[in-house]
């Protein structure tokens, strides 16, 4: 069985943060949102999901609120913050540096 791609390091709060513009979302409706949306190529497992949140949490760039979900649960919903969007274009920013530098590598290696 082929092994699934691992998450570039740093690129998880930048795929959190971006999925959290689309609308506020509970854990696992992020984790889903970002396998859908990768058509399943990327799965972010809770150990890494949970602590990711939470350090997100403790920038200001999103903040969390317990609501009920559709199925009637508890769940923590999280939205982006003014502080978070401005991260986000940031990190889009650099990311989109660095897939350029790393693509004229590739090119001219």
């Amino acid at each position: 069985m082929a092994k699934k791609p691992e998450l570039l390091p740093g690129t998880l709060d930048l795929m959190i943060l971006k999925t959290l513009t689309r609308a506020p979302l509970h854990g696992y409706g992020i984790a889903l949102a970002i396998k859908q949306l990768s058509d399943d190529v990327l799965t972010v497992e809770e150990g890494s999901l949970y602590p990711a949140l939470q350090r997100l949490l403790l920038q200001g760039w999103v903040k969390a609120e317990w609501k009920m979900t559709e199925t009637n649960r508890r769940a923590r919903y999280y939205t982006l913050t003014v502080a978070g969007r401005k991260q986000l274009g940031i990190e889009l920013t650099q990311f989109e540096q660095m897939i350029a530098a790393i693509g004229r590598v590739l090119q001219n290696a």
